[in-house]
């Protein structure tokens, strides 16, 4: 057994020490708080993963065209601009 790098015989001396120091009426009051704390730090790290997920999502999305409609009008007005600059470039080498 192995939670947080700390083995079964740290844990057992951490134990023994906060029996001895709490005592036995305090310690379920401590291992109360404790869990509750753990779930709701818990609970904020899932909330977090969550939106940076959602965020990725959505920025994944940004970069995809909504249709193929709309790819077909991106792809479109591309290759408008691009006979717009070679017949430009046509006049200015007839000049």
């Amino acid at each position: 057994m192995n939670i947080f790098g700390v083995g079964l015989p740290e844990v057992t001396v951490i134990l023994i020490l906060a029996l001895l120091i709490f005592g036995p009426k305090k310690l379920p009051e401590l291992g109360k708080q404790l869990g509750k704390t753990l779930k709701s730090l818990k609970k904020a790290s899932n909330e977090f993963q969550q939106e940076i997920d959602q965020v990725i999502n959505e920025s994944g999305k940004e970069d995809l065209p909504k249709s193929p409609r709309e790819n077909f009008t991106n792809n479109l007005d591309q290759l408008t601009k691009e006979s717009e600059q070679t017949d430009l470039s046509k006049s200015d080498n007839d000049k």
